[in-house]
């Protein structure tokens, strides 16, 4: 699948510049516009935000209660609000359950939570296959899932915005937050891996 991906992502830049320029030629963009949001981009979007909320739910059992009743209220208690953050749904994963979120139209995402859309995520290949082949898709990607375990694939949209709420790994009961919260990527909020089972208790910086 990576050569589709890095195919991809080639195509969507050299679109993505092309429309920049004939909207700045007509005066459609205001200045300074595009430089702020992509400031807002790379520094509030971040997936180290949704693994905050995920390390939260963890420890406080009041907390994970709110992510799973109303997910865009329990995320804006860190802050964590604005475009493409205002209808979160938490997917809770068990052992036996896999949740994994796909935008089969285009590349919706929680942006406050699980910062900006991967290239793969964006592809044809992935939102397409995703639907109709999940575990072999997961396969590919690195989580091969024992056949026992479901797999749900959920269709984000623009009315919902989904993050997957991993199961606690096992050995984890004395982490606190900050070490809990390193276990979660991206991937992992995303729904195409799972947090890995610690060998050992990370350091936490003083």
């Amino acid at each position: 699948m990576n050569d589709h991906y890095h195919h991809a992502q080639a195509s969507a830049a050299v679109r993505a510049v092309a429309l920049k320029n004939a909207l700045e030629e007509r005066a459609l963009v205001p200045e300074g516009y595009v430089e702020k949001f992509t400031e807002i981009m790379q520094n509030d979007f971040d997936p180290a935000n949704g693994a905050r909320v995920v390390a939260r739910a963890w420890v406080d059992p009041h907390y994970r209660e709110l992510l799973l009743s109303d997910g865009t209220a329990a995320c804006a208690q860190f802050g964590y609000t604005g475009v493409q953050g205002e209808y979160i749904v938490a997917l809770e994963n068990t052992p036996a359950l896999q949740n994994v979120i796909v935008c089969t139209l285009c590349s919706c995402t929680a942006w406050p939570v699980l910062g900006l859309p991967p290239d793969w995520y964006k592809s044809f290949e992935y939102r397409s296959r995703v639907v109709r082949e999940s575990r072999t898709v997961l396969r590919e990607m690195g989580l091969d899932l024992p056949d026992e375990v479901e797999i749900r694939v959920w269709d984000t949209s623009a009315e919902t915005r989904y993050m997957v709420l991993p199961f606690r790994p096992s050995g984890t009961e004395d982490w606190t937050e900050e070490q809990l919260a390193a276990l979660v990527t991206k991937d992992v909020l995303i729904g195409i891996a799972r947090p890995g089972a610690p060998t050992h208790q990370p350091r936490v910086k003083q």
